[in-house]
């Protein structure tokens, strides 16, 4: 691997982290996108390039979720009982969304990636939060809720906090506590997401050296190493900066990307 590549991902990592601490976005949204022009520009087979940049965000997040959920479980904020009921479908649902994401082209998985990604910048830039008008369903209802959940983070590569945190809003778990519940549980999305990435493609021909199944090991290890160091950063600057005039610039740059991504199939 060459030095230009290197230096590639170590940058993919610190931005990661500044963003992650400065704005509290990650993992898919932030992450696959910059992955995605790392490996076009090391020239990753075009097949298998979006597949590799969901597996390693994921992989990426098993790591940064653990001192994510600890934080807020340290200050209360981590409801264990919603974790508890809602586990079992988001295990079954990211699994099996990588099994899904294994039978589908590149270039599907990209056009829903853009979507998803034009979702998050519309919500971004509007600011607007979902009413609280119910209560949390059932355990039949949790499991449906988790298995979607599962379902749509492992084809985006995201440790489901843009899903997770409206629907626990909705259903009248205050914010605070509903961002700690997330964080938590993004950490079992992202270990059945990455199992599942590296399973479902051990035997995948014509893989980068050094991948694991579609977990593309340098990467993962300079996102992880990076963003650790970066994410205290962004975190302070949070306290100094107007955030959220931040996010919203910041949205209008994830609109480009998915615009850029769109054109890059269409082209």
């Amino acid at each position: 691997m060459s030095l230009e590549l290197i230096v590639m991902y170590i940058v993919v990592g610190l931005i990661a982290g500044v963003l992650a601490g400065l704005l509290g976005v990650g993992g898919g949204v932030v992450i696959v996108p910059m992955l995605v022009f790392c490996f076009v520009k090391q020239g990753i087979q075009p097949d298998q390039i979006m597949h590799l940049a969901l597996g390693t965000s994921l992989a990426s997040i098993i790591f940064t979720s653990i001192s994510s959920f600890m934080s807020h479980h340290r200050r209360g904020a981590v409801e264990w009982r919603i974790v508890k009921q809602i586990v079992p479908g988001i295990l079954i649902g990211t699994f099996a969304g990588t099994f899904i994401a294994a039978q589908l082209s590149t270039n599907f998985l990209k056009a829903f990636f853009c979507v998803f990604l034009y979702a998050v910048a519309t919500q971004m830039l509007l600011n607007k939060k979902p009413t609280s008008t119910r209560e949390l369903p059932g355990s039949t209802g949790m499991f449906g809720v988790g298995s979607t959940i599962g379902v749509v983070s492992a084809l985006v590569g995201i440790g489901g906090g843009s899903l997770s945190v409206p629907f626990m809003i909705w259903c009248n778990v205050p914010a605070h506590r509903a961002i700690g519940t997330s964080a938590a549980i993004g950490f079992p999305i992202a270990v059945a997401g990455a199992a599942g990435y590296i399973i479902n493609n051990l035997q995948a021909s014509g893989l980068p050296a050094y991948s694991f199944g579609y977990v593309y090991l340098p990467a993962l290890v300079a996102i992880v190493c990076f963003s650790v160091l970066t994410a205290p950063l962004g975190a302070r600057l949070a306290h100094a900066l107007p955030v959220d005039k931040l996010k919203k610039i910041f949205a209008i740059f994830l609109y480009a990307v998915a615009t850029r991504m769109v054109w890059s199939l269409i082209a």
